[in-house]
């Protein structure tokens, strides 16, 4: 099937046999690869004061992915925006759309990427953003964009008597970073729809609300200048092995890990020789179990089938693969794979 478009979702995971700075060294690697196995995106998530992942700070590693590699568009997956200035946003993108020029995407997101009160140490006060101003955040960022690209008046940017008129988000340049949407729910579909951007629906969160929110979205729709029509990308947990058995081994730690957070419970990531001696109680025995028939996991051509029963029901345009184990050969294995399925240009002149 040559004519699949996707893309890899990572967030630095830590298991208990590794540590964070090795976490981010194995992010920056898989990169690499998927940038020479012919993927077209390679976006980085944001968590915070969580041991599991080490990925707090997306816009970091977004400029060094960006160097290391040729090809890829480099983007968050995403940036929590209630936390942070929309002009400083801004900066950081044209900042990094200036280093790689054409190859970030800037993914938006509202949920807090971690507790409240973790959400309320990142931000500059009490309820500084609160959750109901965020259409407002938005707009606000997309005028910086816009003004950042050398837009004014009917073409984008600040009105005249707009307060922030004649401040710029530097440095300035020739077009505006694109800028999507994500959600797992009603909320981010309807923002997604009236900004007229990109859906990036986070299946591997909300397994349930698809069809939903996808409708609302398509319904909604108003064309902006990102987009004409809707386009609906989605994030999977995939994990694809030479085998079923295979992946099925390499997901363990993933399904455990998944079935504790539902728990409020969940730590690192454990390492396959603990997951495989873990014994959980019936009832968390139900949720993993849940867990697994949830994810897509099996062999390469197996998951491709089960992406194309989705592109097919829901006219998915892009897929983002999360692909969750603690064995780093077995992470980048499963994303060799499920290139080679999907019939991806391999590029030899990648950086890796």
């Amino acid at each position: 099937m040559t004519d699949f478009i996707l893309n890899a979702l990572d967030q630095s995971p830590v298991n208990s046999a590794t540590n964070p700075a090795l976490a981010v060294a194995e992010t920056v690697a898989l990169a690499t690869h998927t940038d020479a196995l012919g993927y077209r995106r390679f976006w980085l998530a944001e968590h915070h004061n969580t041991s599991a992942f080490a990925g707090a700070a997306p816009e970091i590693l977004i400029g060094h992915i960006a160097a290391k590699t040729r090809h890829l568009r480099v983007g968050s997956g995403g940036v929590m925006l209630p936390h942070y200035s929309p002009m400083k946003v801004a900066e950081v993108f044209r900042m990094l759309d200036t280093l790689a020029p054409g190859r970030i995407d800037l993914g938006l997101g509202r949920a807090p990427g971690g507790d409240a009160r973790t959400a309320a140490a990142l931000q500059a006060g009490p309820k500084s953003w609160p959750p109901e101003v965020f259409p407002q955040q938005v707009e606000m960022l997309v005028q910086f964009l816009e003004d950042a690209a050398g837009l004014s008046g009917a073409d984008g940017g600040f009105p005249d008597d707009h307060p922030y008129q004649g401040i710029h988000a530097q440095p300035m340049g020739d077009h505006v970073v694109p800028l999507f949407m994500l959600g797992s729910g009603g909320d981010g579909a309807y923002h997604a729809a009236q900004f007229g951007l990109p859906y990036v629906y986070a299946h591997f969160i909300n397994p349930d609300n698809l069809a939903t929110a996808l409708h609302a979205y398509r319904t909604h729709f108003r064309p902006s200048r990102f987009l004409d029509a809707p386009r609906v990308m989605m994030a999977v947990s995939a994990l694809a092995g030479e085998t079923h058995e295979e992946a099925q081994y390499f997901a363990k730690p993933r399904n455990i890990w998944a079935a504790q957070m539902l728990q409020n419970r969940a730590g690192r990531l454990l390492s396959m020789t603990e997951a495989e001696a873990y014994r959980p109680s019936e009832e968390e025995a139900a949720m993993i179990d849940m867990i697994a028939r949830r994810s897509l996991t099996g062999t390469a051509e197996a998951v491709l089938d089960q992406l194309d029963s989705f592109r097919q029901a829901h006219a998915i345009d892009e897929f983002f693969l999360l692909t969750l184990t603690p064995d780093v050969a077995a992470r980048k294995n499963s994303y060799t794979l499920m290139s080679a399925a999907a019939g991806l240009t391999q590029r030899a002149d990648a950086a890796e």
